[in-house]
Parts: C-alpha cells; structure tokens; sequence
C-alpha cells in the first residue's frame, strides 16, 4: 500500500472518530428496537415507520464499517510541524496558472478534516498527487479530468490547527 492510498490521522482525529464508531455500535439495539416496534404495527407494505427504521438501520451499518474500515488501515500519528513542504495534514495556499486569486484547502482525508470550514482535497487526487513533497514556491502540472494539463504554484504550505 503506497502513502497516498493510506488514512493518515492526528491522534484527535483518530479518537474522534474511533468515539462516533462506539456510540453507533452502543446504538444497534436502539434501531432494533425500534424495527420491532414498528413491525407490530401491522401490514408491513403500508407501514412507512418500519421501512424508515429500517433504512436508517442500513444507514448506520454502512457507516460504521466505513468506520471500521477506515481505522483498520489508518496511520496515526503527529501533525506535521515543519512549515514549507506540502504533505498530508497541511494547509496549502495555491495559485493556478493563469490566475490571480489564490486558493487554500487541507490536503488531508474528509474525516480528518471534516469539522473545519476548511475545503479538504485528498492527497491521493490528481492535484494532492501533484502537490505532494513540492516546496514553497514550486510549480508543478497535473491533468485536468478532460486530459488537458493545469500548473499549479504552492505560495505556502502551513499546519492545519483544527
């Protein structure tokens, strides 16, 4: 598995997200429960509270083997420290070519940066790919879903702090 493929999280993150998979796991016999109290109310094809029980059921199932999944392979450790380089769990300000304006986003996973109003890109997407390891100042290239090609200049690279 290559460091682009696999879940970096802060340890916050991690604890975070390994509390939320707890409580959905404490929860199962809530949603049971309700399933069955809307089972004995009778005809089940006209019954909208059964299949809204039970549809929020398959909900918190998928989630909580997203959950599993996610802290099964993920790697913990520190937020970087060290200003300047893009790497997972910064904050990258860019500028594309051709345009004034900069942008910033965390290139991190959504679950590590899913509390913040920052936008989140991946580090596995063709721009994290791109960005990863560039240095302040560096212009990189990458491709555009229609296969053309976007330069990219990183103006600064610094911690997320949540």
């Amino acid at each position: 598995m290559s460091d682009t493929e696999v879940t970096w999280l802060t340890q916050e993150a991690y604890d975070r997200l390994k509390a939320e998979l707890d409580e959905m796991i404490e929860n199962r016999p809530v949603i049971a429960a309700e399933i069955n109290a809307r089972r004995e109310e009778g005809d089940l094809r006209e019954n909208g509270g059964y299949h809204a029980a039970r549809e929020e059921q398959g909900k918190q199932e998928a989630r909580i083997r997203q959950l599993q999944e996610l802290l099964r392979v993920a790697k913990v450790g520190e937020a970087p420290t060290v200003t300047g380089i893009a790497a997972p769990g910064m904050v990258l300000t860019v500028r594309y070519e051709g345009d004034d304006e900069t942008e910033e986003f965390l290139l991190a996973t959504r679950e590590e940066g899913a509390h913040g109003g920052t936008e989140v890109y991946s580090p596995s997407s063709p721009l994290g790919k791109a960005l990863l390891g560039a240095k302040e100042g560096e212009t990189r290239e990458y491709e555009l879903p229609n296969g053309s090609t976007m330069k990219v200049t990183l103006i600064k690279a610094v911690p997320y702090a949540s």
